[in-house]
């Protein structure tokens, strides 16, 4: 699957994932490969995003590492769309 994650400034993440986990604004869920497709507003939380990331260093300090092993990003605010194994982050 698929993943870019876009902020306002940049491009803060492009390439390919295993899981991505997002806080909707009527609870948490997560997106595999094959899901169907989907748009939803994203509330303030933690979009959290599993497979073999490399994040380029001019943004590395906007991402953190939980106990999991997972790649994490805070948000204030977003939307998402996934179509076709692509899940597009605009997040704030």
């Amino acid at each position: 699957m698929y993943l870019e994650i876009v902020s306002p400034e940049a491009t803060l993440f492009a390439g390919e994932v295993t899981s991505v986990t997002v806080p909707g604004i009527n609870g948490e869920f997560q997106m595999l490969k094959d899901h169907a497709p989907i748009v939803s507003l994203l509330q303030k939380g933690n979009v959290k995003v599993e497979g073999n990331i490399t994040i380029d260093e001019a943004h590395e300090n906007k991402f953190s590492k939980d106990a999991s092993g997972k790649t994490i990003l805070a948000i204030t605010s977003g939307t998402i769309e996934l179509k076709d194994n692509k899940v597009i982050v605009l997040a704030d």
